[in-house]
């Protein structure tokens, strides 16, 4: 199934009001460029939504919940020709355009969609696909069995159940599709195969995200939903087995990819510096930061009178302090309001009035994404959901771990106020926020999105506030930093081959600290789920410190943290490129004639 973007991170609501309402009527009183940039817009998202029914339905738009992706060649085919005639439209539409607004998202419109071909071609010319089956069917379903989903619409959960097990007339099973589309590539020989080790990690997760399905429909006291789900059950099950029988025998032992897929990768991603100048970059900044943490964590050790005041020891210390069961979401929702306690403070940002949302995941969940994330609700048609902050703190044992593994990274105080800065606020769930109250274009908010313009703002988010936490909040807020700097040098090196994996481990669990389940958690990312992405925390990270930088340099004493951090908001997710151009172009000027 092709999956459109969906982010793991998106915006949270605004109180009871629908929020593309609201983002609606804004643009239709001040921002006209907004009406003539979501009209071209409009036809991607009514193209993806015609071969995703998933990716409407996320987005709110009922009348596709019922339905769902056929991920045939031939239908892919047929998506591709309709979104070159739309290139052909866009660009068109580029050579005439006066506003430098409605250009940028033509831009941005047309860059989504040409590196789309590239990736697709790619796959169909070189690879023979994995597709994790259980994935794609839970992530079909999850928006219909979310608990902000109106009751209405979670029975249209039994008809996707039903097509994705063939037993509707006019549908044949989701994995037949899938062993088709594999066996098709698997012929044409002289294939690159998926990593095994990749295979083996996401084959042994799928019976826990298959058995996430039925604890939904009971909550939510669905009926019908036992026969269909069974047999898909049972389809999953048989097809995993194929899968194993044709695709992990062959599958390749180097989990490194292919330079050329690495590059669409890291493209896909938003960085645009070769590999190796980043990692120079990151390997300087790790040696720095590590010289920032030793004279906070004696502070520490003095205080705390413990034996050791190496960083490492006094993290090891504080993480001893574990919050278990019921006093984790009180704790986070605790530093959540020191923080925003802050942000007003020094006028960081400009904070909405009302609470952000803090939950545990679900068994499912956590198998999906085993990490602290935003949910992200619907953007278009939204009714009232909410972005929702999630903890997932146990994961299931990966091939060969010790069922025992457990994360200690995310369940102590001092680590709770640099994470809630980075996923809560001033982070994502401020980020998106802002993008749904300002009406940013849809293009932004839809298709401008990659890794380093969202991670990138989540990192200087914890930089921001950094300074204002207890100096335990502040060690570790830069133990974290320490991380996206380890992952911005490891990620490329372990493509390129000059670290392993367990010089990898070693290095994140001995210098930055990591638990071993966090730890390879951390090196599975990097070589095996999504290589690549883990560079944009860090290349976000510095590009926004840059920009800061020469804002402050023009600006002098006019320079205003808020209004630079509203104004970076208001523009919604843009490339550093085009958020730098707005910046320069736009408000530098605007604050000078304050």
């Amino acid at each position: 199934m092709k999956k459109k973007w969906i982010p793991c991170v998106l915006f949270a609501g605004i109180g009871l009001l629908p929020l593309a309402g609201k983002a609606q009527d804004q643009a239709g009183s001040g921002k006209e460029w907004v009406k003539r940039s979501d009209s071209f817009t409009q036809l991607l998202i009514d193209l993806d939504e015609k071969y995703s029914p998933e990716f409407g339905s996320t987005e709110g738009v009922t009348i596709y919940d019922t339905q769902i992706g056929v991920p045939t060649l031939a239908n892919q085919l047929a998506e591709r020709k309709e979104e070159e005639t739309l290139v052909a439209r866009f660009t068109a539409a580029l050579k005439t355009e006066k506003d430098a607004r409605v250009a940028q998202d033509l831009k941005i419109l047309i860059a989504h969609l040409k590196l789309g071909f590239r990736q697709q071609d790619f796959g169909i010319k070189r690879e023979v696909p994995f597709y994790n089956a259980a994935d794609a069917v839970y992530s079909g379903l999850e928006i219909l069995l979310d608990d902000q989903t109106p009751a209405e619409r979670r029975p249209a959960t039994i008809a996707r159940l039903r097509k994705y097990a063939g037993i509707e007339p006019g549908y044949r099973p989701l994995t037949a599709i899938y062993q088709e589309r594999v066996a098709a590539q698997i012929a044409k020989g002289d294939m690159i195969y998926p990593s095994k080790q990749q295979m083996e990690l996401d084959l042994s997760r799928s019976a826990s995200i298959m058995d996430g399905i039925p604890e939904l429909c009971k909550k939510f006291n669905l009926t019908g939903w036992e026969e269909p789900y069974a047999k898909l059950k049972k389809q999953v099950e048989d097809y995993n087995q194929w899968t194993r029988d044709n695709v992990l025998v062959k599958a390749r032992t180097d989990f490194r990819l292919p330079p050329e897929e690495y590059a669409l990768n890291l493209e896909d991603y938003g960085v645009d510096l070769p590999p190796a100048e980043l990692a120079k970059l990151a390997h300087a900044a790790f040696t720095d930061i590590q010289a920032q943490m030793q004279p906070i964590a004696t502070q520490v050790a003095q205080n705390r009178h413990l034996a050791s005041a190496d960083y490492r020891d006094v993290i090891k210390e504080l993480k001893k302090e574990q919050i278990h069961g019921d006093s984790i979401i009180p704790l986070y929702e605790k530093h959540l309001k020191d923080i925003e306690g802050i942000i007003r403070e020094h006028q960081l940002v400009t904070l909405p009035n009302r609470p952000a949302i803090i939950r545990l995941a679900t068994a499912a969940e956590t198998a999906q994404g085993p990490a602290p994330h935003m949910v992200p609700p619907p953007f278009l048609n939204n009714t009232g959901q909410r972005g929702v902050f999630v903890l997932p703190l146990n994961m299931p044992p990966a091939p060969g771990e010790k069922s025992g593994a457990k994360y200690d990274d995310f369940t102590f105080d001092a680590a709770s106020w640099t994470i809630t800065a980075h996923e809560a606020r001033p982070g994502h769930e401020l980020q998106f926020d802002k993008m749904v109250e300002e009406g940013v274009s849809k293009a932004r908010a839809l298709y401008a999105f990659n890794s380093t313009n969202a991670e990138g703002w989540g990192l200087y988010s914890e930089y921001i506030v950094r300074p204002y936490m207890p100096l335990e909040g502040q060690l570790v807020s830069l133990d974290y930093r320490l991380l996206r700097a380890a992952r911005a040098f490891l990620d490329p090196e372990l493509q390129a081959g000059k670290v392993t994996q367990q010089q990898a481990l070693d290095i994140l669990m001995t210098d930055v600290v990591q638990s071993k389940a966090f730890a390879q958690q951390e090196v599975d990312r990097y070589s095996l789920k999504s290589p690549g992405q883990a560079n944009s925390y860090f290349y976000g990270y510095i590009k926004m410190l840059a920009l800061r930088k020469d804002a402050e340099t023009a600006l002098g004493d006019k320079f205003s943290a808020l209004r630079f951090h509203d104004f970076i908001l208001s523009q919604g997710l843009l490339p550093p490129a085009l958020i730098r151009e707005a910046v320069m172009n736009e408000f530098v000027p605007a604050e000078k004639k304050r």
